[in-house]
């Protein structure tokens, strides 16, 4: 199982919408999540607007392109496009890649 990070970053000013997009996740997205093979996925959001995702799954390209692959994550993305600003000097699209792990207790 391969455990993946990643930090994009929440306008300010649009956290709280954020948030409330997110206690309503679509049933659809949820399901094609699922059926994508993401698994134990969170999001952590702090008030400045930092968002740290965490997932589990067999192999993240193979995921993330069956997500790619779904018309209701292309909904989904443009919805919330508006939402995420530049981190580090990278465009919000560029910013999710998975951190790399120093330390994991089992």
């Amino acid at each position: 199982m391969q455990r993946v990070c990643f930090l994009l970053k929440v306008r300010p000013e649009k956290v709280e919408e954020y948030r409330r997009r997110h206690a309503a996740v679509w049933p659809e997205m949820l399901a094609a999540l699922s059926g994508a093979g993401w698994r134990n996925y969170s999001l952590f959001l702090r008030e400045d607007g930092l968002l740290v995702g965490y997932l589990e799954t067999e192999d993240f390209d193979a995921a993330r392109a069956a997500m790619e692959a779904t018309e209701v994550n292309a909904r989904w993305q443009a919805e919330m496009a508006g939402f995420f600003e530049e981190l580090d000097g990278q465009a919000p699209d560029a910013a999710m890649r998975p951190l790399t792990e120093v330390f994991h207790l089992v």
